[in-house]
């Protein structure tokens, strides 16, 4: 397997993860999994971790079965880079949606990127319904366009 092979199979994984973070979030965490996702809409406790916390140790059995698959099977079979793909795809989602957006380590505080400021909009609005009904902008890396317009708009503003 050609190294641009592999490259292609970390990436395509990486883009097809935020479907699959969508889709996870909108039909699993806000349907019969709420229980677990509740506690990040609601906070009813005073711990550092959340139940909701749970869903990183769902999204790495994956990456870690097809670790093991493709240490198992070799380098040249696309299971290892597959995981991989996933790995790094969590590891952006731990970055962007619990440093940048929820502030759980203080980093990255202030930003002039219209791309990380429409997430961070984007995150507002899905976080304005407590409730598991009625949400809305349920992916990470990309959200409607009309956030990323706001959020220019709002840079925009500033610079004046």
């Amino acid at each position: 397997m050609s190294i641009w092979t592999i490259i292609a199979i970390i990436a395509i994984t990486f883009v097809m993860m935020e479907g699959v973070a969508w889709a996870t979030h909108k039909y699993v965490m806000h349907g019969f999994l709420w229980r677990l996702h509740a506690d990040h809409h609601r906070k009813d406790h005073y711990h550092v971790l959340e139940r909701n916390d749970t869903f990183f140790l769902i999204f790495a059995a994956p990456s870690i079965a097809l670790f093991a698959i493709g240490s198992h099977k070799g380098l040249h079979t696309p299971w290892l880079w597959i995981g991989l793909g996933i790995l790094l795809y969590g590891i952006a989602y731990f970055l962007v949606h619990e440093v940048f957006i929820h502030q759980r380590i203080k980093w990255l505080r202030n930003t002039k990127s219209a791309y990380f400021l429409g997430i961070r909009r984007a995150h507002k609005a899905h976080h304005k319904h407590p409730g598991r009904e009625h949400g809305e902008c349920f992916g990470m890396l990309w959200v409607p366009p009309k956030y990323f317009r706001e959020a220019r708009r709002a840079l925009a503003e500033r610079m004046r």
